[in-house]
């Protein structure tokens, strides 16, 4: 009898750890070592608590002239206001503790007073440092103590997926934060802007939103609010948001800052030439560019570039993107040194340009 209950007991025993050990390990709440508790809600509140403090509502007023009405005689025209103020909304974020704010240039074209409200409720007079329409960004500055600088994010390390929160002034409403995730990167081709590296997400944003803060869940900035895709309704009388927004990245936007800090405007390399990209095949798919045309005496033309050229190489890196391989040439300063390497015929050959100054051609020899 006591050996049967021993061949009873000990599988029992065995069994019951085995169960402990499953319910310890797959099912119970976490115990601190990075397990995650069922039961506990996702939040973002930490994210929006570190960030909110740095996004501001910006009022705007424009002072507009009014058109003579045909249906007032000349006594009641003159006894009337010939101009109106004219007031419209948006958001900006802090980015330094000097009272510097990141905001669109569409936001503030224009304006004849703005007016910065802070999370605090404090309010400033703002004045604008630079504006640059190529990327539609815009600084505006402030004077105003004890400010909350927002931390930035690395938007070059984004993937397709990432939880993003965007906060803005939505339609007058204050700070309002919404949730969505990246869409896509490098979204171009939607306004006449010249330089368009847009991310895109489904976070919710309407007017009054551009110039806001999309952020990490971390709290950290990784773009600059700024447009949503909108197309007409089936019956073709009005513009319907379709979940398509799109922030310009802040790696792109703190490089237009400095620049419009230092400088009052934007100071872009170029080389004085217009390309196409093609594909090459050589070993495998490639993109390349094509020379299309080359600008007179231009540093491109100086290197020895000439009309039908294939660019393969910028600086020993390949050209995987043409478009970001200008974007890249514009960001380098007047006077570096780039090297190229193009294919003319069945030779490859290496050409070094010295970078000018967007729209000045180069001193001659």
């Amino acid at each position: 009898m006591r050996d049967s209950l021993k061949y009873i007991t000990w599988p029992a025993i065995a069994g019951l750890l085995a169960a402990l050990l499953i319910l310890d390990h797959w099912v119970l709440p976490g115990n601190g070592n990075g397990s995650s508790d069922s039961s506990t809600p996702v939040t973002y509140a930490q994210a929006v608590s570190k960030a909110s403090p740095a996004v501001v509502n910006i009022y705007i007023a424009k002072l507009v002239n009014k058109g003579k009405s045909p249906l007032l005689n000349e006594r009641m025209a003159r006894r009337m206001p010939r101009q109106r103020i004219e007031r419209s909304l948006g958001s900006g974020v802090i980015m330094s503790d000097q009272g510097h704010i990141l905001t669109n240039h569409h936001v503030i074209a224009g304006a004849d007073a703005i007016q910065v409200l802070l999370q605090d409720g404090r309010t400033a007079n703002a004045m604008v440092v630079g504006t640059d329409t190529a990327t539609d960004l815009a600084v505006l500055k402030i004077e105003l103590n004890n400010l909350t600088p927002v931390e930035l994010a690395d938007s070059d390390q984004l993937h397709v997926g990432d939880v993003v929160l965007a906060i803005g002034n939505p339609l007058g409403f204050g700070h309002t934060v919404t949730q969505g995730i990246v869409s896509a990167l490098g979204r171009y081709g939607l306004q006449q802007n010249t330089y368009e590296d847009y991310i895109q997400t489904d976070a919710i944003i309407h007017q009054g939103n551009s110039g806001g803060a999309l952020i990490d869940t971390q709290g950290r900035l990784l773009g600059i609010n700024t447009l949503i895709y909108t197309s007409s309704n089936p019956g073709g009388t009005s513009s319907t948001g379709i979940g398509i927004s799109l922030a310009i990245p802040i790696n792109l936007a703190t490089y237009i800052m400095h620049d419009l800090i230092e400088y009052g405007e934007v100071i872009r390399g170029w080389l004085g030439v217009s390309v196409e990209p093609i594909r090459l095949t050589t070993g495998g798919q490639q993109q390349a560019l094509m020379v299309a045309a080359l600008g007179e005496n231009s540093p491109a033309q100086r290197a020895g570039m000439r009309l039908g050229d294939m660019i393969t190489h910028i600086n020993g890196e390949a050209v995987v993107d043409g478009r970001q391989t200008m974007h890249s040439i514009a960001r380098l300063r007047p006077g570096d040194a780039v090297s190229i390497s193009v294919q003319r015929e069945q030779q490859s050959l290496d050409l070094r340009a010295v970078v000018g100054v967007q729209g000045q051609t180069s001193p001659a020899n």
